[in-house]
């Protein structure tokens, strides 16, 4: 099979690559590397079945696939907020231009969607058929309504056209890969836990979060890329165990051995209170759940980063 990953330098998109190659398929990976790394895929780049392209996939771009694997987005905070009209491009056209490939070839386009479409949510767990509570005007707007606008598109071209598009909506991935400068909780946590600086706690620490290890992640993105129908709707993906921001720190301050203290700082505009999956649909279509509880995905991605600082 001939897979083509947006993002392959990027954290998910990385190991996204190493699966497929792994399975014997041929890979290309494109990126622009505006948050991703070449040293993501410094072993993808060994195998003679991987071709990696820079590029920007605001721009159409044209190659002979069998499946599309369309990741290529900034998915922190810090990072889309900084440039945040290209966040929105890169969500919306980006999309565009991938459908149209997977038009053109007649590929299947699994999209990676995020659990940013539910917004600030007012039901917990968040089922598929919730529409969310967005501020399409706030500072994470370009990211929030840049990915629930990809939706659309896609849910339009499968209309339309009858294309074969499936949707994930992913949960706080975490695990190795992810960037020092990430800017997202697990990596800032255990960043300023490993340095023994001083974690930053935004808000009282009582909102909360789900956490699914990659590995887990991606075993349900590739489930979802060879299940021989496509699904009517997106599919959540993530790890249904919630727990708050201030448990969260302990965990991180135990397994690193740490001496960091908590600073306390106000809590960003329009930042979610609470996010956790429902994920029947997933246990149902794909037979998938998490098997990596927290506690070990936290001690493995505590020593990659102790590897790379």
């Amino acid at each position: 099979m001939r897979v083509l990953i947006t993002g392959a330098a990027g954290f998910i998109g990385s190991h996204l690559t190493e699966r497929f190659l792994n399975a014997g398929e041929t890979v290309i990976g494109i990126d622009n590397l505006s948050t991703g790394s070449l040293v993501n895929l410094e072993t993808a780049m060994q195998n003679p079945n991987f071709t990696f392209v820079e590029w920007d996939v605001t721009s159409p771009y044209n190659f002979d696939v069998d499946l599309i694997l369309n990741f290529a987005c900034p998915a922190s905070p810090v990072h889309y907020q900084r440039t945040p009209i290209q966040t929105l491009l890169t969500s919306l056209l980006g999309t565009i231009n991938a459908l149209d490939l997977a038009l053109k070839n007649g590929a299947v386009l699994v999209h990676a969607s995020t659990s940013e479409v539910y917004g600030d949510p007012d039901v917990s767990p968040q089922p598929e058929s919730y529409s969310g509570k967005v501020n399409p005007i706030g500072p994470r707007a370009c990211y929030d309504e840049g990915k629930r606008a990809a939706e659309t598109a896609i849910y339009d071209y499968i209309r339309i056209h009858g294309l074969d598009a499936r949707v994930v909506r992913i949960f706080n991935t975490y695990g190795p890969r992810m960037a020092v400068n990430d800017g997202r909780v697990v990596s800032n946590f255990i960043v300023s836990a490993l340095t023994n600086q001083p974690i930053s706690m935004y808000g009282d620490g009582s909102q909360s979060r789900s956490f699914c290890y990659v590995d887990d992640t991606v075993e349900a993105i590739i489930r979802m890329s060879k299940l021989e129908f496509r699904p009517e709707s997106p599919v959540n993906v993530g790890n249904p165990n919630e727990i708050s921001m201030m448990t969260l720190s302990s965990y991180v301050l135990r397994i690193c051995n740490s001496d960091s203290t908590l600073i306390s700082l106000p809590l960003p505009i329009d930042d979610p209170k609470q996010r956790c999956p429902e994920i029947s649909l997933a246990k149902k279509l794909l037979n998938w759940t998490p098997s990596v509880d927290l506690e070990e995905g936290l001690k493995k991605t505590s020593d990659y980063f102790r590897s790379v600082l």
